[in-house]
């Protein structure tokens, strides 16, 4: 991978990554001379040092009266970036609970496409929920994802995540049935009359709905009150259906 592109990845404008290369290449020099070997005004170069040597990507010495710059050891760079990112992830749990304080107005993400779905699937992976709940319609969900969902499925089961989810009734949503014990899953069946092509997750203070059909629109919804709404709209549709009798 091309330096320049690394540097610009990590978040350093491409004049930014033009001027430190510059000054890797040459090792030290004055501003002039990175002015040059940049193909980048004088002055402009000046400014950009400085701004690096705030990020403590450069250093800076005097010779002979004049000003000269140097980069720093690049092990040094990437150690100070990891110890900040140690730094915000023991904040971490202090910063969740300042925003979940303020997070009362519900916070609405829109996806359309695969990716989307994607996103779904990685957030309850990473919130690591007690329970999922989800409302679904069990063959458009494998027609458009297969191996994908059953992957998902797994690492859910890997992680301790039970389930429970409300099937319109089909051969695959019976053979959710029959695998629920082993993949920590419990399974309700609404009747085929009941047509539908979508997917809904609710867990934590999230609701995710998901079009398995055509556009493959995703919404996620983060509200404590909505989320509680759909729980209960969940849990009075699942007092009412009938344990499925396994063969």
């Amino acid at each position: 991978m091309a330096l320049e592109k690394v540097l610009k990845e990590y978040g350093l404008k491409e004049k930014h990554a033009k001027v430190y290369l510059a000054c890797l290449e040459l090792g030290s020099g004055s501003v002039l001379k990175i002015s040059q070997k940049a193909a980048l005004p004088r002055s402009t170069t000046e400014v950009i040092l400085n701004a690096l040597q705030e990020k403590g990507f450069v250093s800076s010495f005097k010779k002979k009266n004049a000003r000269y710059f140097s980069t720093e050891d690049p092990k040094k760079i990437i150690s100070n970036a990891k110890a900040k990112a140690e730094l915000l992830e023991k904040a971490l749990p202090d910063f969740r609970e300042l925003y979940a304080r303020s997070n009362v107005i519900p916070t609405v993400r829109f996806y359309q496409g695969k990716e989307g779905i994607r996103t779904v699937f990685s957030e309850i992976l990473e919130d690591k929920p007690k329970e999922l709940l989800a409302f679904s319609s069990v063959d458009d969900l494998f027609d458009l994802l297969g191996k994908e969902f059953t992957n998902f499925v797994q690492k859910r089961g890997a992680l301790g995540i039970r389930s429970r989810v409300i099937l319109r009734e089909s051969e695959k949503a019976w053979e959710r049935v029959q695998s629920g014990e082993k993949q920590l899953r419990q399974v309700r069946l609404i009747s085929q009359s009941y047509e539908h092509s979508g997917l809904t997750y609710v867990w934590g203070n999230k609701i995710a709905m998901i079009s398995l059909k055509h556009e493959w629109s995703v919404l996620i919804i983060e509200s404590e009150e909505l989320a509680k709404s759909q729980k209960m709209l969940f849990e009075a549709l699942w007092d009412s259906l009938p344990v499925p009798k396994q063969s």
